[in-house]
Order: C-alpha cells, then sequence, then structure tokens
C-alpha cells in the first residue's frame, strides 16, 4: 500500500460511476441527505457533475430528480449497507474503471476524478482512494477495476453467505490499494455542522464565482466549459471603457453570437475577442487627444456635403 500524488491528467473518459445516495442518515436527524442543498444544489447533484464524464452512471437510491440522468438500481433489501449497494451497482456497469462516491461530496470536482483515474491505469494496484486530513481512507471516493470488485464481492458473498450488513471495510481489507491525500475533495458531511462549514466556503472570496457558474449551468443545463476570467475581464473593460450597463448586456450579447455560430468554447472565445477588441477600440478613442484642426471621425467616414453643411 503506497502513497501517489498523480499529475493532472485531462481525458480520462472511457469509466462508469456508482454513486451510493441511500443511508438512514442518522447523524442529520433522518434527513433526505442527498437532497440538501449547499450552493443552491443537491449534494446528490454536486456529485453527479464531478462524474459527468462517466459512460453510465448509476446511483443506489430510490429514484428522485436529478441534474442529470442517472440509472437508478437498489440493493436487496433496501437498507443492506454498502457493499450490498455497492454490488446492486456494480450489476449495471461494464466499463473497466469504476468510479465509486458517496453522495456527500460537496466539494468533488472532475479534476480529483482524473486523478483517481489517472492513478489507476498508471499504476497496478486494485483501487485509487483519497484519504481524509487525518490520513483515514475514504474507499466512497475512489477508482476501483471492475474486475476486481466483482471477483472480491463473490468471494465475500461466499464466505458470508450474503453481503447484506457487512461494513466496507471487509471489501477494502481484501483489495491493494493506492491512496491520494486530498483533504478538500475528500470532505463529506455527516453533519448539521459539516454542512454548515460547506455552505460558507463555497461563499468565500476564492470560490463563490465558481460555484456560482457550476449551479447556473446545471440548473440551465449548460455542460460548457468557458474562459470565465476572460468574460469577466471583457465586461470589466466594457464597464470602464463604455459605461457600467454595458457589462452584462455585452456578455448577454456574446452568449447570444455564440450560440448563432454553433456555440461551444471556440464560438465563446471568437465572440468575446472580438467584443473584447471593440472595448479596448472603444476606450482608446474616449481617451486619445484629437489632432488640432480635425474632427473626430473615423479614416473612412464620408465628408458631410448637404448644403448647409459648411
Amino acid at each position: 500500500m503506497t502513497a501517489y500524488e498523480p499529475p493532472y491528467t485531462a481525458g480520462t473518459a472511457g469509466y462508469d460511476a456508482v454513486v451510493l445516495a441511500g443511508g438512514a442518515a442518522r447523524r442529520l436527524g433522518g434527513t433526505d441527505k442527498p437532497g440538501v442543498r449547499v450552493g443552491g444544489r443537491a449534494l446528490l447533484d454536486r456529485v453527479l457533475t464531478a462524474c459527468a464524464r462517466a459512460r453510465t452512471t448509476v446511483v443506489v437510491a430510490t429514484p428522485r430528480p436529478t441534474a442529470r440522468p442517472v440509472t437508478w438500481a437498489r440493493e436487496e433489501p433496501p437498507g443492506g449497507g454498502p457493499v450490498a449497494a455497492l454490488d446492486a451497482g456494480l450489476r449495471h456497469t461494464t466499463a473497466e474503471h469504476v468510479l465509486l462516491l458517496s453522495a456527500d461530496l460537496p466539494f468533488l470536482r472532475e479534476r480529483t476524478v482524473d486523478q483517481l483515474l489517472g492513478a489507476l491505469r498508471a499504476g497496478d494496484a486494485d483501487g485509487v482512494l483519497l484519504t481524509d486530513p487525518g490520513g483515514r481512507d475514504q474507499p466512497l471516493v475512489a477508482a476501483y477495476r471492475a474486475a476486481r470488485l466483482r471477483a472480491t464481492l463473490a468471494a465475500l458473498a461466499g464466505r458470508h453467505g450474503s453481503l447484506t450488513g457487512l461494513p466496507l471495510r471487509r471489501l477494502v481489507a481484501e483489495l491493494r490499494l493506492t491512496r491520494i491525500s486530498d483533504p478538500v475533495a475528500s470532505f463529506d458531511c455527516d453533519t448539521w455542522d459539516d454542512i454548515a462549514t460547506a455552505r460558507a466556503r463555497i461563499r468565500e472570496h476564492g470560490h463563490v464565482l465558481d460555484e456560482w457558474i457550476s449551479a447556473v449551468k446545471d440548473e440551465l443545463g449548460i455542460d460548457l466549459d468557458v474562459d470565465t476570467r476572460g468574460l469577466l475581464d471583457l465586461a470589466r473593460d466594457a464597464a470602464h471603457g463604455v459605461a457600467r450597463p454595458a457589462a452584462p448586456l455585452t456578455t448577454f450579447l456574446v452568449g447570444y453570437a455564440a450560440a448563432r455560430a454553433g456555440g461551444g468554447p471556440e464560438a465563446v472565445a471568437e465572440a468575446s475577442r472580438k467584443a473584447a477588441a471593440l472595448a479596448a477600440r472603444w476606450a482608446q478613442e474616449s481617451t486619445a487627444p484629437t489632432p488640432p484642426g480635425r474632427a473626430d471621425v473615423a479614416p473612412d467616414a464620408t465628408p458631410d456635403t448637404r448644403p448647409d453643411s459648411g
């Protein structure tokens, strides 16, 4: 069992995800924990966003509305525990690698998913999981080899007669695991204090904008990565160089133009580039002195030839 800190690796598609969203949430007084909102989004929806590139996402729980399409599964009998729930979810997957997640991870991001999958593919371990700030394993924030999971689950069922009620540590003890330390992504919400901590953190200055943009994209059903910093720079230039109301109107028009051009990050970037160049020209004209004896006109302006133009 070794520690591993892999580099960020994009493009790790071709995996399936199993999200365990059942359980009694006793420490929350029986509240429907996956439906608790943090940053305006249900905890379950936040997790589904992090694994949005999965080929198949299976949620083991009673079906409910979600921001993204999923496959629903249920362990038999319901409430049979995480090992039985994993087995139920795994039956709906076909990928070689499976991401296993709980539904209460407010800070999980696609980047962490890519790190887990990248580490799994780069080594020979059965799985790669996160550890929390105390060094404790988080087997429900992990990527596993599906074949090894199936074989281990079958062995446990044969040994115990059933998977119902088995603790997750029984499964983990059978696997060769690699660990990644990530105190933020491994943070889970077991208590109302945890919920309060998560809600406060996403409103901090360094996080609130990204959280808001992610929430808006989920709410509007938009799955598009754009240059947020570039759009903010454009809004700033329009506000300072033209007028403050120009900022929201310009960004709206950029979005409209990008949609007409077929959408996508390239269309947004091109529309933003054109609008930013216009804002720069506008600001330059407003500050540049006019040469003596010349009207402030564009070079290709047509002279005024009306009878009273003199």
